[in-house]
């Protein structure tokens, strides 16, 4: 009788002993750093996708595992009912269980596109289409015709150009184009309101919808800061006087695809809605994004007489309070005569 007792305990201890030995194999097999093909890997759970479907993806991905060890972990821990739809990375170092808690904390991976100061609608949805981890949802008559594109992002201007604002924008892998192009609308919208409300007064802007357009002109007047509200300057005093802008960087974005990197005087003279040496006045729409800065210079110009401004070709502008004076300067700067 004693012999069977203490062959029944050594017999629990044997089970005892090898649960635990299980349990610590278990415990650091779902710990061990998983094999990687490389350093990092990126993989999307989709909506509505099951655990085989996402060990699936791993694996085809190139994370070195077995699928079913991944959806037996996920319904033993109880967190396949948490997993969240999003983009993820997997990094050298981690363990199956530190992915699977990954997935159900929805912490997903995160990219950024950058929008530069002076693009045009056109560049800025370019950025957004080729870059791999925005999903694309807008059609192409969309991606090209402002129109449709404005109607989209619900924006009351026919033309969405000079309404997106330039930034880096962080966001999740998988975010919509639409939704980075609104947060950049809607950033836009924000930032005009306070500058129009900070302006100065009197200025012959109506809307600001026409400061933005002036913050355009000047955006791809110059790129000195300490110029800025100068330029800005000699735009208010032809708008109050009646006299045209006659802007170059507004005739080139009328002539759209025509522009081969050089203007020429038939151009100057090739009437079209932002050609500001045929028309009088602000064109219809900006003619791209603006920085801050600019459209801070747009709304708070610098007070002065100058009508006129010509490039020295170092970067700077030569100033001018009449014709004469710039005629001279166009002399000495552009055509190098003395």
């Amino acid at each position: 009788m004693k012999w069977l007792i203490n062959t029944f305990l050594w017999l629990i201890l044997l089970a005892v002993l090898g649960a635990a030995g299980a349990g610590v194999f278990v415990y650091q097999w779902v710990h061990k750093p998983l094999i990687l093909k490389t350093p990092t890997i990126d993989f999307r759970v989709s909506a509505g996708s099951g655990l085989h479907q996402i060990a699936r993806q791993l694996v085809s991905a190139g994370v070195d595992m077995p699928p079913q060890a991944f959806v037996w972990l996920a319904r033993l821990t109880e967190m396949d009912r948490d997993i969240k739809a999003g983009g993820y990375q997997v990094s050298q170092g981690d363990s199956l269980i530190d992915v699977l808690q990954r997935m159900a904390r929805g912490e997903v991976s995160h990219r950024q596109v950058a929008f530069i100061e002076g693009w045009t609608v056109k560049q800025i949805v370019q950025a957004v289409a080729k870059h791999p981890d925005i999903d694309r949802t807008l059609s192409d008559q969309e991606f090209s015709d402002q129109k449709a594109l404005a109607s989209r992002l619900g924006v009351e201007h026919q033309h969405v150009e000079g309404l997106l604002f330039p930034d880096t924008y962080v966001f999740a892998v998988g975010t919509t184009d639409a939704e980075i192009l609104k947060r950049a609308f809607v950033a836009q919208e924000e930032i005009l309101a306070q500058a129009w409300r900070e302006r100065a007064p009197d200025l012959p802007l109506k809307t600001p919808h026409e400061a933005l357009i002036l913050a355009s002109i000047v955006e791809k007047e110059t790129g000195r800061a300490d110029e800025r509200a100068r330029i800005a300057g000699v735009f208010i005093n032809r708008l109050r006087i009646g006299m045209p802008l006659q802007t170059d960087p507004t005739v080139i974005y009328g002539m759209g695809d025509l522009y081969m990197g050089r203007i020429y005087k038939a151009d100057l003279q090739r009437d079209t809605p932002w050609n500001t040496y045929t028309r009088r006045g602000l064109p219809p729409t900006p003619i791209a994004s603006s920085s801050q800065a600019s459209l801070q210079a747009a709304l708070n110009p610098e007070s002065h007489d100058y009508l006129y401004f010509v490039a020295r070709g170092d970067g700077s502008s030569a100033f001018a309070k009449n014709l004469a004076e710039h005629n001279n300067n166009v002399r000495r700067y552009i055509l190098k005569k003395p």
